[in-house]
């Protein structure tokens, strides 16, 4: 199975009528991950695969427009009859548990154990499920915060998640066949920490790969301003992602 990857939800910071926040469903080797739970994508995912049968969920980070939906799967696979055949992992920052029992009151995680299982992530962490290699890599935001490396039978699928620049999404982008990236913002105030990446910070982070993908675009953009300001740094093929696009390489 070639790799894929179907976009569910691109918005920031907040989703909109049919434009739900982030969020992704990657396929290959045999396996459904879904990359990030931003609100609105659980039911998108659900127009894609059934819930039930992901083999994974993968979180960048904590922030709500990246993992807010994770508590409408765990009503679902709880309630709602989507049950998964045994606990789906999860791998995402090591909070992430703890803050979706706190929704329901409760003072520990094992009431979700028969649905999630919670695995935390760290810079280096691999996880492999058949032919599907997922590699993480720390990034530079005002939270824990991760990029993603998703490599199957010779196709490298990159993910900046929310992040600054930083060495560590050149890296992640280095010879993949597509770099899925943030451009929330139109400029870096002065001053100020760069936890988001301009246009042009996307497009140079990018040069090692073969395309360019831009997602999360902020209010302070238009999805075409981006792509044409990351299009004339890149120098190679660059679009936006959109709702219910599946690209497959």
């Amino acid at each position: 199975m070639p790799l894929s990857l179907t976009v569910l939800g691109t918005a920031s910071p907040h989703p909109q009528p049919g434009h739900p926040c982030s969020g992704h469903l990657l396929r290959g080797g045999g396996a459904e991950v879904w990359v990030d739970a931003g609100p609105g994508t659980f039911a998108e995912l659900q127009r894609h695969t059934d819930p039930a049968r992901l083999t994974a969920i993968w979180i960048s980070h904590l922030h709500a427009d990246h993992s807010a939906d994770l508590l409408s799967a765990v009503y679902a696979f709880a309630f709602g009859g989507l049950t998964p055949p045994a606990p789906i992992p999860v791998y995402a920052p090591r909070d992430c548990a703890r803050r979706l029992a706190g929704f329901f009151g409760q003072p520990d995680t094992r009431f979700l154990s028969g649905i999630l299982d919670f695995r935390p992530l760290h810079d280096g962490h691999v996880a492999q499920h058949w032919n599907l290699r997922l590699t993480t890599r720390a990034v530079v935001h005002d939270a824990e915060a991760y990029g993603l490396r998703a490599e199957c039978q010779g196709s490298v699928l990159a993910y900046s998640g929310d992040s600054g620049p930083c060495d560590a999404l050149t890296v992640l982008a280095r010879r993949a066949d597509l770099f899925l990236c943030e451009a929330d913002i139109d400029r870096h105030r002065e001053g100020e920490r760069q936890v988001h990446l301009t246009p042009e910070d996307a497009a140079r982070c990018a040069r090692g790969a073969r395309e360019l993908l831009i997602t999360h675009v902020g209010p302070t953009l238009t999805r075409e301003a981006a792509v044409a300001r990351a299009a004339a740094v890149f120098g190679g093929r660059t679009s936006a992602a959109r709702e219910g696009e599946t690209r497959t390489f």
